[in-house]
């Protein structure tokens, strides 16, 4: 069985949804710097058209981290594989991800990065699935591209064994 790949949001709306997004963020941090703190691997394609709109100084780190070690269950503890090469203090901060599925890493992580005493910290996502959340992941996320059901998705930085990030829309990915 092959697999395919249906188009659940097409390149203009993710690209109109960005530009709605930069604005609000431009808003929200007039005259002021950020940090975007990017999710590798897929937070990286959503991390540099986001900052690419917008009009204050941006300053673009990258983490790696993950709850799960080797296994299919969370740890309940984040593993940092790679850490910020920036300190936080004092700045405001925005956590990019490409999509948040139950919240857990992405709650502890908020956590951790609260203790390091920013001025401000927020959390964009490109894709949001609300149904997948754990009812014990309190994460508060301030802007959303997409609200999408429980697919299995790829795209513009989501892969499906390390393939399809490239593709320039959100797709769905059938007979897998």
């Amino acid at each position: 069985m092959s697999t395919s790949i249906k188009v659940l949001i097409s390149e203009t709306k993710i690209e109109k949804r960005i530009d709605e997004i930069a604005r609000q963020i431009n808003a929200d941090y007039k005259g002021k710097e950020v940090v975007l703190v990017c999710i590798l691997k897929g937070s990286v394609y959503i991390a540099c058209e986001i900052s690419k709109r917008l009009d204050m100084p941006v300053i673009l780190d990258f983490m790696v981290v993950s709850s799960y070690g080797n296994g299919t269950q969370t740890s309940n503890k984040v593993l940092i594989k790679k850490d910020l090469d920036e300190e936080i203090e004092g700045k405001n901060v925005i956590i990019v991800e490409d999509i948040i599925d139950s919240g857990t890493t992405l709650s502890k992580l908020y956590n951790l990065l609260e203790k390091r005493n920013p001025a401000s910290l927020k959390i964009f996502t490109l894709l949001d699935k609300p149904l997948r959340r754990k009812k014990d992941c309190n994460v508060k996320v301030d802007y959303i591209g997409f609200e999408i059901p429980d697919l299995f998705v790829v795209g513009y930085g989501l892969d499906y064994a390390q393939r399809y990030r490239n593709l320039r829309y959100i797709g769905v990915v059938e007979n897998i």
